[in-house]
């Protein structure tokens, strides 16, 4: 909270001072206990004796439910609003983190994946619906970036302190730890929202639009896409990094985790600076299509060289790459969630995100059982790296070809 309150954003619209903070420690609590089974991969494949296909098994059951409840979630932000279904869902994920820290073998881990699952599955429509609702454009880029900095630093908190903490006590303490820590969140962000949660919809911002109407937007596709084509690229980093470079490059635990932690600490800094950029770009008069598709399509070529370089590179040279590519993601963070805020509007900010984000975690299904299949084939990771850029490439297309301008659209007509 101390580094959230010196970053906090203007006061604006009818969103309460400290939400957009603590949004962004939600989202960091969202990444640190998803990312939990990636740390302990390779201790959890030794001691229950998985395979490679098994562990890309585990990580990709987590989307199963993640993906199509994005829907419900968005749905959820509009029927009983934002405030309470975030809470609601982050209740739901951090008890079943802490029981996962006390399942007793594979099929028991699987099910509490897909209860995490559908509990994270709030965090991004519910944040995207209020960010729309109350920020004009020229503030989601903080507003973005800021929720970017929890997005990074969940994952190198998560990698760095949890690897840490592993190496001590092993893979079972790290879940049920910070399960039941992630529950003290609730305390601020009840008081914090009290008023908020309890007030109706404002009366000038309309009915939400339909997932038809959203469906029947190019837009809608093509923002998909590119969020599609990012996660690929950024689900195989933060999936399978831990594993990567314990088994393939030889580094300890230790080593790992210090590793790990700092390519997501360079991955937050991006995000902060990207966002705050991107608003001060705006604010000088610079096209918005131009700033959002500027980063979208940087962020895309670099995080496919970066892979690609993994790829063939010494273990130096990989490392290198990969602090790259942790700073070429966080040029599309900030920014992919304000293209669909902004396309979305006040009235469909947050079934956007929810349509989006369900359309871009499909990688998160496919992403770890593909790789998952390529490592257990090959024995190595050379393939995976290679299939991981060629996908992020493909997510230009998203951003160029099937949007147009980058401002809100109408729904008041009906799609034919």
């Amino acid at each position: 909270m101390t580094f959230a309150a010196q970053v906090a954003l203007p006061k604006s619209g009818g969103l309460a001072a400290g939400v957009v903070p603590l949004l962004a420690l939600a989202i960091f609590i969202n990444y640190v206990d998803r990312g939990n089974l990636a740390t302990a991969a390779p201790l959890i494949k030794d001691q229950l004796k998985l395979s490679a296909s098994e562990i890309g098994l585990l990580l990709s059951a987590f989307s199963w439910t993640y993906t199509p409840s994005q829907i419900l979630a968005g749905w959820l932000s509009e029927r009983i609003n934002a405030y309470r279904t975030l809470a609601l869902g982050l209740l739901i994920w951090s008890v079943a983190t802490a029981l996962s820290g006390v399942a007793s073998g594979f099929w028991m881990l699987i099910l509490l994946r897909l209860l995490l699952g559908i509990g994270e599955s709030a965090a991004f429509p519910c944040s995207s619906k209020l960010i729309a609702q109350h920020l004009p454009q020229n503030q989601m880029g903080a507003a973005n970036g800021l929720i970017g900095v929890g997005l990074a630093l969940g994952p190198a908190f998560g990698t760095f302190f949890g690897g840490k903490l592993m190496a001590i006590s092993g893979w079972r303490p790290l879940f049920i730890g910070f399960g039941l820590v992630s529950l003290l969140w609730l305390v601020p962000w009840l008081l914090a929202t009290r008023g908020a949660s309890a007030a109706p919809e404002p009366e000038d911002h309309g009915q939400a639009p339909s997932y038809w109407a959203i469906l029947a937007k190019k837009e809608a596709w093509g923002a998909g896409l590119g969020h599609f084509c990012n996660n690929y690229a950024f689900y195989f980093v933060i999936s399978w990094l831990p594993l990567y470079l314990v088994k393939s490059r030889g580094f300890s635990i230790s080593q790992m985790a210090e590793i790990g932690g700092m390519i997501y600490l360079v991955y937050a800094v991006s995000c902060l600076v990207v966002g705050r950029l991107t608003d001060f770009l705006l604010k000088q008069g610079l096209d918005s299509s131009l700033v959002r598709k500027s980063a979208c399509i940087a962020s895309a070529t670099t995080v496919a060289v970066s892979l690609a370089v993994c790829a063939v590179g010494s273990s130096q040279v990989s490392i290198i790459s990969l602090f790259v590519a942790g700073f070429a993601f966080g040029l599309n963070t900030s920014t992919m969630y304000a293209v669909g805020q902004t396309l979305g509007g006040a009235r469909g900010g947050g079934k956007w995100i929810g349509l989006q984000n369900c359309m871009g975690n499909v990688a998160g299904i496919v992403g770890p059982l593909i790789t998952g299949a390529i490592v257990e084939r090959t024995g190595q990771f050379y393939w995976a790296f290679l299939v991981a850029a060629v996908v992020s490439l493909v997510g230009i297309a998203g951003w160029t070809l099937l949007i147009g301008r980058i401002e809100p659209l109408d729904w008041t007509t009906k799609p034919a």
